[in-house]
């Protein structure tokens, strides 16, 4: 008798399954977050030098820069059309000792606990005329700090809810329902994370089995976040692509969360280029011979968030809907109504690259490209999706 096929388990995702994701902008007071939020958004936020300017968050929601969705919006020439977007939201300025209230903290640390992910902006920039928190510019000193107080906050937080959880467990005793089961379960994984947190590491850094994620997904923890490092450089530096502090961010970075994205960027430069007309910034950019970071910040948000979309296109509209990657159709389809996943019957889909390649959607019938796909499909990105779905039946009882 042939050995049975072993069916790998498809690996769990830290962080909420939703498609209407949020990243927040963190960092020391005064390293040019809100001044990067301004730019970003092309908003009006107050930026001026001192802490606590920014007192509650500020959100706004940014297109995401495709060649492929302003390519498909000239060849269908629709009646409106609607990009990608992600969500910013800008939160004050954290401090040394946030995570015991200091400066507000427990407010803004709640604000980062609502969010998905986080940009944390980073000062490599000296300018007397900027005040500095912490007295003098240092970096690495910075980074601690924010690391420090995030994964202080959920230790304190897992501490309280780890003892709640036994002290329940006590009254029980040895016995127990299966829900009494799953909390022991569950109290034994989160011990195992106290233990991880107190080592100094973050939780989006360890290797936890599918349960335990499960379970950690219920907590929110902040360092389970997907974390993108924002280094802000002065235009100088920036244009000329050196700066001294660069280096020794990297190399905390890889000493302590290996694999995490850094991006230098000029928040001066990009609050200046905000401001100008299209023909003013092309020519500013060009003395300098340089180009905007804000377009590689955008989608290393958007991807750093695990966010897709696919792509529905006509006379009417052309539209790029957010899905999480290895989203399969019919939960694709409900992205766009209820009705379309309660009632799937298919997916016709065809690639952005096919049509761009071939010229038409005529074309790419004729090429054996256009495509009938069930419900075990998985969207692709750049996928151009048609679907057909029946909503006659009444719904299902749940």
């Amino acid at each position: 008798m042939p050995p049975k096929k072993v069916v790998k388990e498809e690996k769990a995702l830290l962080g909420r399954p939703s498609n209407n994701l949020k990243i927040g902008v963190v960092g020391l007071p005064n390293v040019g977050k809100s001044t990067f939020f301004n730019a970003i958004t092309n908003s009006a936020v107050a930026a001026e030098n001192y802490p606590f300017c920014t007192i509650e968050p500020e959100e706004a929601r940014v297109a995401v820069p495709d060649e492929r969705f302003d390519w498909l919006v000239e060849h269908f020439k629709p009646k409106g059309n609607i990009p990608a977007f992600l969500t910013v939201i800008d939160i004050a300025g954290l401090v040394k000792g946030a995570s015991a209230g200091a400066g507000l903290g427990n407010n803004f640390l709640s604000h980062i606990r609502s969010v998905d992910a986080i940009f944390h902006v980073v000062r490599a920039f000296s300018d007397p005329d900027v005040i500095h928190v912490e007295g003098e510019l240092d970096p690495v000193r910075d980074l601690e700090i924010i690391h420090q107080e995030l994964r202080l906050k959920d230790i304190e937080l897992l501490k309280k809810y780890i003892d709640t959880g036994e002290k329940a467990l006590q009254r029980v005793g040895t016995g127990g329902n299966a829900a009494d089961r799953e909390k022991r379960e569950e109290i034994a994984a989160l011990k195992k994370v106290l233990e991880w947190l107190e080592s100094g590491k973050d939780v989006r850094k360890g290797d936890w089995t599918n349960k335990e994620i499960e379970f950690i997904n219920q907590q929110n923890f902040i360092t389970a976040k997907t974390v993108i490092y924002l280094a802000n450089l002065s235009e100088k530096d920036f244009a000329r692509k050196k700066n001294k502090y660069l280096p020794k961010i990297k190399a905390w970075i890889d000493e302590n969360n290996q694999g995490d994205m850094l991006i230098p960027f000029s928040g001066c430069l990009e609050q200046a280029l905000s401001l100008m007309d299209p023909k003013s910034r092309e020519e500013h950019l060009a003395s300098l011979q340089t180009t905007s970071a804000l377009a590689k910040i955008i989608v290393s948000g958007y991807s750093g968030l695990r966010l897709d979309y696919f792509f529905t296109c006509g006379p009417d509209e052309v539209r790029a809907w957010t899905i999480r990657k290895g989203t399969k159709a019919p939960q694709a389809a409900g992205v766009i109504h209820s009705d379309f996943e309660r009632g799937f019957i298919m997916a016709e889909v065809y690639n952005y690259n096919d049509i761009r390649e071939l010229g038409s959607e005529a074309a790419v019938k004729s090429a054996g490209k256009y495509l009938q796909k069930g419900r075990d499909y998985v969207v692709s990105p750049g996928d151009i999706i048609f679907f057909k779905f029946n909503v006659t039946a009444d719904k299902k009882k749940r």
